[in-house]
């Protein structure tokens, strides 16, 4: 089985002009990053996620059970923060062990490559992708309240690096940010990513058509 590395400990801004440059680092970073992938790359996607599902020797609902974290009491945006920083150390993307009752059950996930609704869904896809990773890390790199809105909203910046268990070994290395959207009782409602990559070089990744590791 595929090891997961642990991300590093992160650094929160705590000074004014940090919190300001921080404030212009986000709100930069998700107008450049806000990429919608064409209908052809979104159907491809879910078509490959439907096989794996099918041919999947795996239970759902037993692999749920056993990689799914218990939530702790949450009454502010800073409890929910602090339990999905808790999942980023457990690299929840590579691991499917995430905390699933900290999202609403409708919750929307979306990236470059696919959006749906569901957070069982979400949790069954991740359960059809971890067996393929090889050597795989997840390394947070901040993570912190979301300052170019009102409304309530985490955002966190990541890296992602793992081969897949396909004949040619292909290396998959990402950097990426995701936002968390809340609602009033502090259920995450949206899970959004964006990709310092499009969803065609993403693609190309997996085939082995990239040439570089952006930089990670």
């Amino acid at each position: 089985m595929a090891r997961a590395l642990l991300p590093r400990p992160l650094t929160l801004a705590s000074s004014n002009n940090s919190k300001h440059n921080s404030r212009r680092f986000w709100c930069a970073a998700r107008s450049n990053n806000d990429r919608d992938a064409s209908p052809v790359i979104k159907l491809a996607v879910e078509g490959v996620t439907e096989l794996l599902r099918l041919f999947s020797s795996k239970n759902p609902r037993e692999s749920n059970a056993r990689n799914r974290e218990k939530m702790p009491a949450i009454s502010c945006v800073e409890d929910v923060l602090e339990v999905i920083q808790d999942d980023y150390q457990r690299a929840y993307f590579l691991t499917g062990k995430f905390t699933p009752d900290i999202y609403a059950e409708d919750c929307l996930f979306e990236d470059p490559t696919i959006k749906f609704r569901g957070r069982e869904r979400y949790g069954q896809n991740l359960d059809l992708l971890v067996p393929f990773f090889d050597n795989p890390s997840l390394e947070l790199e901040e993570i912190q309240k979301d300052l170019c809105i009102e409304t309530s909203s985490i955002l966190a910046s990541w890296k992602l690096r793992t081969y897949l268990k396909l004949p040619w070994r292909p290396l998959i290395s990402i950097k990426g940010k995701t936002t968390y959207n809340l609602d009033q009782g502090y259920k995450i409602i949206r899970h959004s990513e964006s990709w310092n990559i499009s969803a065609i070089e993403a693609i190309g990744q997996i085939f082995g058509f990239s040439s570089r590791e952006n930089d990670l």
